[in-house]
C-alpha cells in the first residue's frame, strides 16, 4: 500500500534552524472500534437520558477520554455497590466483567448498558463453548487484566487455568483427565501468543483452540505497523497510551524486539521531553487502541518545538470495522 506524504513543520514556516527529524508515523493507530463503540455508548446514554451515566470501571484505559466523558457527566466506579438505586443507566466497560456483573445488575433492577468490545465477547462464548464440551480451558494472559477477569468469570471457579508465559506454559499442569482448549486475551503480542500456543500443542497436541485466532484485529495491524516503522530505521518509538492499556505496552514491547534501538510509553504530548530524540534521524510514532488522534497532534506539536519535523505515514492495512450500538441505544 502507498505511504502517505505528510507537511513537514518547514512548509509551516518553522524556523530552518532546528535540527531535521523525520517522524515515521504508524497506520493504523489509535481507536479501534470496539473502543469507539464503547465511547459512543457512554455519550449515547448522557444524551438521551442526560447526567449522571454510571460507568463500572474506566470504559477504556485512558485517563483524557475518561476525563472527558466525566466532564459531560459520566460517573466512574469500580463497583456496583457504589451505585444509588436512582435509576440511571450504568455501563459496562470495553474489556468485559464476570457474569456476576449483570447478573447483580438485573437483581437490582439496573438499566444495564454492555459496552464490552464484541471481539472480547467472542472470547467468553468460545470459553463456554468449550466449557460445555467438557474441556478445562488454559486462557492466555495477563493476570489481573480487566478483560481477563471477565473472561475467567464467564465460567465456574476453577474451570480455567490462566498462562501468562512460555515459562507457565511449559510447566502448567491442568486439573484432572479432561480435555483441553485455550482462548487467549485480544491485546497480547502476536509473536509472543505464538510461541505460548506452540509450547502448548507440543505438550498437548489434542488441545483445542479457537476457530480464528482471538487476538483483535487491531492489535495484530498497530503491532504489524510498528514492525514497519521499526524496520524502516526508526531509532526511538513513541507510543501514546496509558500504562495499564495492555494493547500499548505490547506496542512498546514490539518496537525493540523489532529493531528499534528504544521505545518510549507517553500518555500526553506535555508529558514528553522533546530531547529525548536528540541524536536521532528517525524516529516512529503510534498510538494504542484507546488514544485518540488529538494525542498523537499533541505529541506532534510537542516535537515540533524543538526539531523541524518531516513526518510520513507508514501504512500496513486499513481498517473498515464499525461494531452497531446496543439495541437500546440504537437509532429511533
Amino acid at each position: 500500500m502507498p505511504e502517505t506524504m505528510m507537511p513537514s513543520s518547514s512548509a509551516n514556516g518553522t524556523s530552518g534552524t532546528k535540527p531535521r527529524l523525520k517522524v515515521l508515523l504508524a497506520g493504523p493507530r489509535g481507536f479501534c472500534a470496539g473502543v469507539d463503540r464503547a465511547i459512543k455508548i457512554v455519550e449515547e446514554a448522557l444524551k438521551r437520558h442526560g447526567a449522571p451515566v454510571y460507568v463500572r470501571h474506566e470504559i477504556v484505559h485512558n485517563r483524557f477520554v475518561v476525563e472527558s466523558l466525566e466532564r459531560q457527566g459520566a460517573v466512574f466506579v469500580e463497583e456496583l455497590s457504589e451505585i444509588p438505586d436512582d435509576g440511571r443507566p450504568v455501563v459496562f466497560s470495553a474489556h468485559g466483567v464476570p457474569k456476576s456483573v449483570p447478573e447483580a445488575a438485573a437483581q437490582r433492577k439496573m438499566f444495564a448498558l454492555d459496552a464490552t468490545c464484541p471481539l472480547v465477547s467472542k472470547v467468553h462464548r468460545e470459553a463456554e463453548r468449550h466449557f460445555g464440551r467438557g474441556r478445562h480451558i488454559l486462557l492466555i494472559g495477563h493476570e489481573g487484566h480487566p478483560e481477563v477477569i471477565g473472561t475467567m468469570g464467564q465460567l465456574p471457579p476453577g474451570a480455567v487455568t490462566l498462562v501468562e508465559d512460555a515459562a507457565q506454559a511449559e510447566t502448567v499442569i491442568p486439573p484432572g483427565d479432561l480435555p483441553l482448549a485455550y482462548t487467549t486475551q485480544t491485546t497480547l503480542s502476536v509473536d509472543d501468543t505464538a510461541g505460548i500456543v506452540a509450547i502448548l500443542q507440543r505438550r498437548f497436541p489434542d488441545i483445542a483452540g479457537p476457530a480464528k485466532e482471538d487476538i483483535c484485529y487491531a492489535t495484530t495491524n498497530r503491532q504489524a505497523a510498528v514492525k514497519a516503522i521499526a524496520a524502516r530505521g526508526a531509532e526511538l518509538v513513541i507510543v501514546v497510551g496509558a500504562p495499564n492499556s495492555s494493547n500499548s505496552v505490547r506496542l512498546a514491547e514490539v518496537a525493540r524486539r523489532a529493531g528499534a534501538a528504544r521505545s518510549l510509553l507517553v500518555q500526553r504530548g506535555a508529558g514528553l521531553d522533546p530531547s529525548v530524540a536528540d541524536g536521532c534521524a528517525t524516529i516512529g510514532l503510534t498510538a494504542g487502541a484507546s488514544a485518540p488522534e488529538v494525542l498523537v497532534d499533541e505529541v506532534l506539536a510537542r516535537l515540533a518545538t524543538r526539531f523541524d519535523l518531516e513526518v510520513e505515514e507508514v501504512v500496513v492495512a486499513e481498517e473498515k470495522v464499525v461494531f452497531r450500538l446496543p439495541p437500546a441505544l440504537a437509532a429511533e
